[in-house]
């Protein structure tokens, strides 16, 4: 007896595979794929409609549904669209050189110091740095969102008065 559903409609540029636990998506960015392992959920594509349902009626196991449809779509409108997020590098006392290297984005002469301080890019995410703005692009959100804010996180600013000093590199467009 099944109590709680919900639906995704597929699009129909959209590729939907099933491998036990895994769900991959295809589409005309690229392929994703996520191991949903929750044992009371049930997991069925029929004619372009995704039903995430549980035979339960508890709060968790409805959370868990909603959970799961949320990164489904999310999934879904990264391999057809992708996710895009823009930083902006904003200095008052001293000019921050920005530059990639590798799969790390290395800030220098933040606040004047010597050292230069790193950001990791996560998973398959691409970092463009042009004059005083930093966009991430990909197609998965979480990675995207996570290099964002490894960017933003490596300027934040410790033992000294945020409100004098509010140099750093801040989120200023998401997804």
């Amino acid at each position: 007896m099944i109590v709680t559903t919900e639906e995704i409609m597929v699009p129909e540029d959209i590729e939907l595979t099933f491998e036990g636990n895994t769900i991959k998506v295809r589409g005309k960015k690229g392929e994703l794929f996520r191991v949903f392992d929750y044992p009371s959920i049930i997991i069925k594509n029929e004619d372009g409609k995704l039903t995430i349902s549980s035979s339960s009626n508890r709060k968790k196991d409805i959370a868990m549904i909603r959970t799961t449809k949320a990164h489904i779509v999310n999934m879904i409108k990264g391999v057809e669209e992708g996710f895009q997020y823009t930083l902006k590098i904003v200095y008052a006392h001293f000019p921050m050189n920005v530059k990639l290297e590798g799969n790390k984005v290395a800030i220098q002469n933040f606040l004047g110091e010597k050292h230069p301080r790193f950001a990791k890019i996560v998973g398959n995410t691409k970092v463009t740095i042009k004059g005083d703005t930093i966009t991430v692009e990909g197609i998965n959100k979480e990675e995207v969102g996570q290099t964002s804010a490894n960017i933003e996180q490596a300027t934040r600013i410790k033992k000294r008065d945020t409100r004098v000093f509010q140099d750093g590199i801040y989120l200023v467009e998401g997804a």
